[in-house]
């Protein structure tokens, strides 16, 4: 209890001169004791630089010495003390971010205690990682992360496109392969097996063996107008020029049905598992359920013209119809009026495509009047880009392992273009048809396409990566094959 008006004795002083302090020394004391004081303070303050004769000054951080370190075993060159290149670096790119490349060049102020370190080479300071490793980019320590160039800095490599072989590997000749814009005559299955409407007759192309089969002819008074292969096994349906669809096993060569509907030709075809979709230019859809005893289950009206685009999407749910009409329509699984009505194409709209990378994203071309690639988003209702190509286009396919798609175009420059999505640079444009680029397929690994002219001829393009590697920087292709006729 601290009681200030009792007249207690004071406690007897401690022991130990160590924990108090002492009387009042005298003034010769005094001024030894202070001078005392200051040294002390110095060896603390230089410690670095004085060593004390009585004991070991601690810091309150552990700061390790590499004076022992044999860094010339890994041809390893440390840093001068007191430099620190990213530090400064960064300090240069912050000040010309904030103001402008006309600081870049001053210097800093420098205060009292910062000591020059002796002029040498730069050291590496890829301390203990691989040699091969490159050096991080100034670029990327700047606090903005922007484009623009930064004055007295590289910026860092930009990385190199896929390079796209511009000849095709393989040719083949395909007599009496029709230049009519309106027909579907060329389709890969996924059994790797090439089906082409030649005239009156179908032919298989195997890519594993090269052997060529003859599938079916049709007669003098009837012509093949579209091939489309089931999604899963070897089934083929064919339209014909008198309006039939047949469906053929492909393994057999033999022929399982025949179904009627279409009053003039089918030119398009579409599977969706069982279901059949086939367009004529009756201007009428017809669904058909290979199951059922009927010739179809459904009919589809809303087209004007002949159609000649269909495609249903990956998950089955969506049918896309393209028309003569220049209307693109989008119908689900049950309806049999469109359920959306895209009309800005200014031309017929034959090439349709869905994406497998985005759920929805459904691409179309136009004709000669047209020539544009427009894409749509199915769920929200929206029309999302346009891309003029130039051109007439024919034809649109999906890369499955990258965000790429490829066009086929005829009037006038029959070209083929391997695009980048959603930019729409191009990969590659790829030359050789001396007709339109009416047909197109693609391998069933994603890699290689397949299109066709009014020429005759079947050229086979490595335009896609493989799914697992999808190297970027190095070459895709083959050796060419040379050239062999189809049948």
């Amino acid at each position: 209890m601290d009681d200030s008006s009792g007249h207690r004795n004071p406690p007897p002083p401690p022991s130990s001169s160590a924990d108090t302090p002492p009387p009042p020394p005298s003034s010769s004391s005094s001024t030894s004791s202070s001078a005392e004081s200051l040294r002390h303070v110095e060896r603390m303050i230089n410690s670095n630089h004085y060593a004390s004769p009585s004991r070991t000054i601690y810091s309150d951080r552990f700061i390790p010495s590499r004076s022992a370190s044999k860094f010339a075993l890994f041809d390893i060159s440390t840093p001068p003390e007191g430099r620190d290149d990213t530090s400064s670096a960064y300090t240069t790119l912050l000040r010309t971010a904030l103001f402008g490349p006309d600081a870049a060049g001053v210097a800093p102020p420098v205060t009292p205690d910062k000591r020059s370190s002796p002029s040498m080479s730069l050291p590496s300071r890829n301390i203990f990682r691989y040699k091969m490793e490159t050096r991080q980019s100034m670029h990327s320590l700047s606090p903005f992360m922007s484009d623009d160039a930064v004055p007295g800095v590289n910026p860092s490599p930009v990385k190199t496109p896929r390079k796209v072989p511009r000849s095709p590997y393989k040719v083949l000749d395909a007599p009496a392969l029709q230049d009519d814009f309106y027909l579907n005559l060329v389709d890969w299955s996924s059994h790797n097996v090439l089906a082409v409407g030649l005239g009156n007759c179908v032919y298989l192309w195997n890519a594993c063996s090269s052997k060529v089969t003859k599938l079916c002819d049709l007669g003098i008074d009837d012509c093949v107008c579209s091939v489309g292969w089931a999604q899963r096994g070897t089934h083929l349906a064919v339209g014909t020029s008198n309006g039939k669809v047949q469906i053929w096993d492909a393994s057999r060569c033999k022929k399982i049905r025949s179904m009627e509907g279409h009053r003039l030709r089918v030119g398009a075809l579409a599977w969706s598992s069982s279901l059949l979709s086939s367009g004529g230019r009756d201007k009428n859809i017809y669904q058909r359920d290979i199951r059922a005893q009927e010739d179809y289950v459904s009919k589809l009206s809303g087209h004007k013209s002949e159609v000649c685009g269909l495609k249903w999407s990956y998950d089955n749910r969506e049918l896309a119809s393209g028309g003569n009409d220049n209307r693109l329509f989008v119908w689900n699984q049950h309806s049999t009026q469109p359920v959306l009505k895209y009309c800005e194409h200014t031309a017929a709209v034959k090439a349709i495509a869905w994406s497998p990378h985005l759920h929805g994203l459904l691409a179309s071309g136009g004709g000669t009047a047209d020539r544009c690639i427009r894409f749509w988003n199915t769920t929200t209702n929206s029309h999302l880009s346009c891309m003029d190509t130039g051109s007439q286009v024919c034809n649109l396919v999906w890369s499955k392992n990258v965000n790429e798609l490829v066009s086929t175009h005829g009037y006038s420059q029959n070209q083929i273009i391997v695009w980048r999505y959603p930019t729409m640079s191009k990969l590659a444009t790829l030359t050789g048809h001396t007709y339109r680029v009416l047909y197109l397929a693609i391998s069933p690994d994603g890699q290689t396409i397949v299109t066709g002219a009014g020429d005759e001829t079947l050229r086979f393009w490595n335009v896609f990566p493989s799914p697992k590697s999808q190297n970027t920087d190095s070459e895709i292709g083959a050796s060419s094959l040379g050239r062999t006729i189809i049948r």
